[in-house]
């Protein structure tokens, strides 16, 4: 009677990887064959790569160090006061996230501010 979630707990990460493995091979398989049209079409595939945007490495870092902050400051609200746990846990996590995101927004404002003023004095 018992076994059942024994074998469930064996089989789901089993069926996890085989996913994966199955998911990535499919995404390589459409890449490939994605390639392969735009050279029949006569377009050079590494043109149309997208460029990497640091401005999405800087939000998630930023978020991510906020959440951590949030986690820190939930357990010395939660020990400190009569506070539920995980209110004072979400409420911070969510309070210094969004801190964290606003901060990252500010940042990328101040640099494409920047780099339009770059390019301006290029043309001048």
């Amino acid at each position: 009677m018992g076994s059942g979630p024994a074998i469930l707990g064996i089989f789901i990460p089993i069926i996890a990887i085989i996913g994966a493995v199955i998911m990535i091979v499919f995404l390589r398989k459409y890449e490939n064959e994605e390639r392969m049209a735009m050279i029949e079409r006569g377009i050079n595939p590494g043109i149309a790569k997208p460029k990497t945007n640091p401005s999405g490495t800087l939000r998630f870092a930023l978020l991510a160090m906020g959440a951590g902050l949030g986690l820190l400051v939930g357990s010395l609200l939660e020990a400190s006061t009569n506070m539920d746990d995980v209110v004072a846990y979400f409420s911070m996590i969510l309070l210094f996230g969004g801190i964290g995101l606003l901060l990252a927004y500010n940042i990328q404002l101040r640099q494409d501010e920047r780099e339009k003023r770059e390019k301006q004095r290029e043309i001048i």
